[in-house]
């Protein structure tokens, strides 16, 4: 049967979207198919071990300024507008469309059929339509897999996106900011992206519509990962931006892990909106990250701007050559233990995870639920290199959620859920602070990451339960002053710098900027 026939034969084919087909289309190609069409397109090559590698061009990071949500009837009073969801018209969605649906007409394209959200009764069926091979074998990874292939013949979307990365936007005619155009229409249930060869924007586009959807049915949607111990109902949430150390902290030999990125928390409990994992990888080694260095050396892993000798195809994850956004896209059936299902119970511990840039705040404080609240709406963290286009150095920045990017609603919806969560299940909440320590960024050092797993471990344990804390009322936080087997020079950030008046200055510094943003979140949100 030839694609064309398949394509009729689907009870939902893209003839629904009134776009015209003259040239192949690949319904639901499997991992090993995926990688022969990009190798012959020169979407990528194989390295030593099997992972393929791609080059992502100019675009190593999101592009969260190009993103536009359609400014429409049904969704417009419910949509937080601003700098994080900017507003476009229908019409200039219509033009954009009507020009990417005569630029597929000719083009050979990859269609993926799958779901977001791992709980049947939340989960949210999705097409993603992609100009590129590899970006077929992205969403592949990244999202949840319908194996039957009964149900793929029948699978309606409820929401398609369609990636064109060549085509790029006209800003004077389209009102984009740019060529590069990343456009959400809750109404006609599409997402076009286009202009950007960077394959984050879709998974994030999937997670920015569950963000939307879920919190009306009352499921609170959570940028963080997550996993649990010796039960189901021993579950964590590790919330933090990326680069904040969600996927590292996450993926622990003696835990399972549910997800690495986004999570929705029901009455039921925990599950995962994704079937795959996306960790950063530069810099990784087997002997401090064994489980995610070892998908950079597997079949199905997709690695983006990672440096490969040619003749070898041996990798250099210590070069940061073409950014250092360096990226694996890879099933989490790739992790050791990974629960699959990818559903659990309610969280015990709640992890606030922050890149602390200015080097001032303690490894790791004990929360009260106010003080969790209260750093939750704040998002303090630092956007790390890469993890967005122009990112070449941390920056400070206050993201409400610590995923504003990706709330189409306003912020207090999602803290109005995730308040009533830790109430009725009486988590723990914690800051733990990821960045650097003996001075600011450029003079001291990044916390050590098994520094932060004995610490994460502890808290998990229950054993900082009752121990000694000292209260900051500046940065609304209990820091501690002991843990066991840990100098207390480690816990105390200001005893880390060489100048303790150098501190207290940067300390003071970062306290007004907290403040300022108390004050505009007064106002704002």
């Amino acid at each position: 049967m030839t694609d064309h026939q398949k394509d009729a034969a689907r009870a939902w084919g893209l003839e629904k979207l009134s776009v015209e087909r003259r040239a192949a289309t690949h319904w639901n190609l499997p991992t090993a198919a995926l990688y022969e069409h990009a190798v012959r397109r020169g979407e990528g090559l194989i390295a030593r071990e099997g992972p393929l590698v791609v080059d992502t061009g100019a675009f190593t990071g999101r592009s969260p300024k190009d993103k536009f949500t359609i400014d429409e009837p049904s969704s417009r009073d419910k949509i937080w507008w601003g700098a994080i969801n900017q507003p476009l018209s229908e019409e200039a969605f219509d033009r954009v469309w009507a020009r990417q649906r005569a630029y597929l007409a000719d083009k050979e394209l990859y269609v993926q059929d799958c779901y977001g959200g791992a709980d049947p009764r939340y989960r949210l069926p999705v097409r993603i339509v992609t100009e590129f091979a590899w970006h077929s074998l992205f969403a592949r990874d990244m999202l949840i897999r319908e194996h039957d292939e009964a149900v793929l013949r029948a699978f309606v979307p409820e929401f398609t996106v369609v990636d064109t990365p060549h085509l790029r936007a006209d800003p004077a005619a389209d009102g984009t900011r740019s060529g590069t155009f990343i456009l959400v229409h809750l109404a006609k249930k599409l997402v076009l992206i286009g202009g950007t060869e960077y394959a984050g924007e879709i998974k994030k586009s999937v997670f920015s519509l569950l963000n939307y959807l879920l919190p009306l049915r009352g499921v609170l949607g959570m940028h963080c990962s997550a996993n649990y111990g010796r039960d189901e109902d021993d579950v964590a949430l590790f919330f933090g931006l990326s680069g904040t150390g969600k996927t590292t902290l996450s993926t622990s030999p003696d835990r399972r892990l549910i997800g690495d990125d986004e999570h929705g928390w029901s009455d039921d409990g925990v599950f995962n909106f994704e079937g795959g994992c996306y960790a950063k990888v530069i810099g990784i080694h087997a002997e401090t990250e064994p489980e995610i260095y070892a998908t950079t050396r597997m079949f199905g892993t997709v690695l983006e701007n990672v440096v490969v000798d040619p003749e070898t195809r041996r990798l250099d994850l210590d070069n940061p050559r073409l950014t250092e956004n360096t990226r694996a896209a890879y099933p989490i059936m790739h992790v050791p233990g990974a629960d699959q299902d990818g559903v659990a119970g309610h969280p015990r511990n709640i992890f606030l995870l922050t890149y602390d840039a200015f080097g001032v705040l303690p490894p790791i404080a004990r929360l009260t639920p106010e003080q969790a609240m209260y750093h939750y709406l704040t998002g303090y963290t630092s956007k790390v290199a890469g993890t967005e286009a122009g990112v070449v150095e941390p920056q400070v920045v206050f993201s409400p959620c610590f995923g504003a990017p990706f709330l189409p609603l306003h912020p207090k919806v999602y803290a109005g859920l995730l308040g009533k969560r830790i109430a009725e299940h009486q988590a723990r909440c914690w800051l733990v602070n990821t960045g650097v320590t003996g001075g600011p960024y450029g003079v001291g050092k990044r916390i050590a990451m098994p520094i932060t797993r004995s610490l994460i471990n502890a808290a998990l344990s229950g054993s900082l339960d009752d121990a000694p804390t000292t209260p900051n009322t500046a940065f609304h936080l209990n820091a501690l002053n002991r843990v066991p087997g840990l100098s207390p020079d480690v816990l105390d950030p200001r005893a880390s710098w060489s100048d303790p008046d150098a501190y207290d200055r940067k300390s003071a510094e970062l306290a007004r900027r907290f403040e300022e943003n108390h004050r505009k979140i007064d106002v704002e949100i």
